[in-house]
């Protein structure tokens, strides 16, 4: 297995996947233990391809020359408990958490301590109902959920009977609040401005030995109530909307419908950071038109020449 180093020197990719996106040095001994995170997936919450679409982006995969993704997801294991955490449910949820247990050496397959759930967007969340008795089966699983998304899963079904049933224990969450998952592990919600028409929205504060901010989700950057550039200097890494790269994405679709920053926009917020910290910025949840999905466009070699990232299926950090 090859391992690859993040030029920023803190974080260290343990996974198998070739790192293309800046300089590279091998990396030091991996700190026994020590918890990893995963990305399951790097799709907005329709997946690639997009039911229905016809476009270049779509076609491609089709004709063989790009790999479908998977919608929006993150794992967190610890080694030594043999637990995982994963963040969002995701419709593509049965397929990711498989090829999260190929991993294993042997034995059962192990479904999640626990799952956070950043808002009520059908990528976010439907995949719950793998854990009925329709699929799984699943007793007692740990949902963790804000207040909102806590009453929408309780007051809608097929959602209540997977409470009803057992399938899915729900834990409140509180904004800004730190709840402690093990020794090393701990995770905070923070509100974010995002179109809440079921439930509000979230992104996390994940603590480990290293600090991991996700906001999968925003309308822009301006309605927050933190600093995005004060907050990059606080964590690690930032694994941020990417949804859209510009504005010229959609064509013929009002944009307001559906904000988000676009990446060129956040480009532009975040230009003033010294590289160091730029590379600190990881965009994830892709749209299946934005070019950012695919390899090897021109604007991701923009992108990641102004010292920004671009998050990818399978890759493994240490945490």
């Amino acid at each position: 297995m090859m391992k690859r180093w993040f030029s920023l020197g803190v974080l260290c990719i343990i996974g198998h996947q070739a790192f293309s996106q800046g300089a590279e040095k091998p990396s030091p001994a991996r700190q026994e233990g020590s918890m990893t995170l995963t990305i399951l997936g790097i799709a907005q919450d329709g997946g690639y391809p997009q039911i229905g679409c016809q476009k270049p982006c779509c076609e491609a995969i089709r004709k063989g020359t790009e790999s479908s993704r998977h919608v929006t997801s993150l794992a967190i294991t610890d080694p030594i408990s043999g637990k995982y955490w994963l963040w969002e449910a995701t419709p593509d949820m049965p397929e990711q958490l498989n090829k999260l247990q190929s991993n294993k050496a042997n034995g059962p397959f192990q479904l999640p301590e626990g799952i956070f759930l950043t808002h009520g967007h059908i990528g976010h969340y439907t995949g719950l109902m793998q854990l009925g008795r329709e699929a799984f089966g699943a007793k007692g699983v740990d949902v963790f959920a804000m207040p909102r998304m806590k009453q929408f899963l309780s007051d809608n079904g097929p959602w209540s009977q997977l409470i009803t049933l057992g399938n899915i224990n729900i834990r409140p969450l509180k904004a800004d609040s730190t709840i402690q998952l093990s020794e090393n592990l701990k995770v905070t919600p923070i509100i974010v401005p995002h179109r809440d028409e079921f439930t509000e929205t979230v992104g996390f504060l994940i603590h480990g030995r290293k600090k991991i901010l996700f906001i999968p989700d925003i309308d822009k950057w301006e309605k927050w109530n933190h600093s995005l550039d004060s907050m990059i200097r606080e964590v690690d890494l930032a694994l941020i909307d990417g949804t859209f790269f510009d504005i010229d994405e959609l064509p013929g679709r009002d944009m307001r419908e559906i904000p988000h920053p676009f990446v060129t926009e956040s480009m532009q917020k975040l230009s003033g950071l010294p590289k160091a910290l730029r590379n600190r910025v990881m965009f994830i949840h892709f749209n299946h038109t934005n070019p950012l999905i695919r390899n090897g466009s021109l604007q991701a070699k923009k992108l990641t020449d102004q010292g920004f990232r671009i998050a990818r299926e399978g890759w493994t950090f240490e945490l």
